[in-house]
């Protein structure tokens, strides 16, 4: 029985003493090694930005001194010119003009032929800079001369001179890359509806009017002096076959003639 109490004491003691209660044993103390601290990493500095290249100034376009045709603000058949007609008509809207021919004799005009009757467009003259296709109405300024066509024979004029054909028209298309000029049709392909060469009388003979070179589209063509058919045209300006063939043979080229065109101009 003391046997049976001592091992009974024992067991209490074991389940008195259990997880939750357990004492709790001191760790025996370990010496901590002293560990120096880190030196300071300095922060990474950002490099400094290249400082970025100074464009290069771009230097200036060589200055060319001007040819003298350069330097001209004028053609030079204006300032030499040593024949002049002049078509003056009395005012706007009327389709007769006055015709005189000039030449220059010193410092002055000497009256050549004329004056005459000559016929303009079917409305007149156009206030300079405001002619347009198709408006019917002659350009006003001054101009010089192309070349001289027709459909007769070269009545022996100094100016170069263009026989008119069937198979020759003039391009008097805005939309076509030959507007205002001359075109063989056998060799090339004008606008619609161009002005053929070879009508009669009024193409028998004729001169050529450098008006709108340029051949800006939109700002008129085909203007001619030529054989008067009737009491207007459609932009050109006409004489009687008599008096134009005085004047076509009268012209040179060597003498740099105008044509002076417009309302009261002398």
């Amino acid at each position: 029985m003391r046997v049976r109490a001592v091992a009974a004491g024992l067991v209490a003691a074991v389940v008195a003493t259990g997880c939750a209660a357990a004492p709790r044993v001191a760790a025996p103390s370990a010496s901590v090694p002293t560990v120096s601290p880190r030196p300071a990493v300095p922060a990474k500095l950002k490099p400094k930005p290249k400082p970025k290249p100074k464009p290069k100034p771009k230097p200036e376009p060589t200055q060319l001194a001007p040819s003298p045709t350069a330097r001209a603000t004028t053609p030079p058949v204006a300032q030499h010119g040593q024949q002049l007609l002049v078509v003056s008509a009395a005012s706007y809207g009327v389709t007769g003009a006055t015709f005189t021919a000039y030449q220059r004799v010193g410092g002055g005009w000497q009256p050549v032929f004329g004056p005459w009757t000559a016929r303009i467009g079917y409305n007149g003259f156009a206030p300079a800079g405001e002619k347009r296709e198709g408006d019917g109405r002659t350009p006003s300024g001054t101009y010089g001369f192309g070349f001289l066509f027709g459909v007769d024979a070269n009545p022996g004029v100094r100016f170069a001179y263009r026989a008119a054909t069937s198979k020759d028209v003039w391009d008097d298309d805005p939309r076509s890359p030959l507007y205002n000029e001359w075109v063989d049709t056998s060799r090339a392909d004008p606008g619609t509806r161009p002005e053929p060469m070879d009508q009669v009388p009024a193409y028998d003979y004729g001169a050529v009017i450098a008006y709108n070179t340029a051949r800006t589209p939109g700002l008129g063509s085909a203007i001619f002096l030529h054989v008067q058919s009737g009491d207007s045209t459609a932009g050109c300006v006409a004489l009687p076959t008599g008096e134009l063939l005085d004047v076509l043979r009268w012209l040179d080229p060597a003498r740099s003639p105008l044509i002076r065109m417009g309302v009261g101009v002398g």
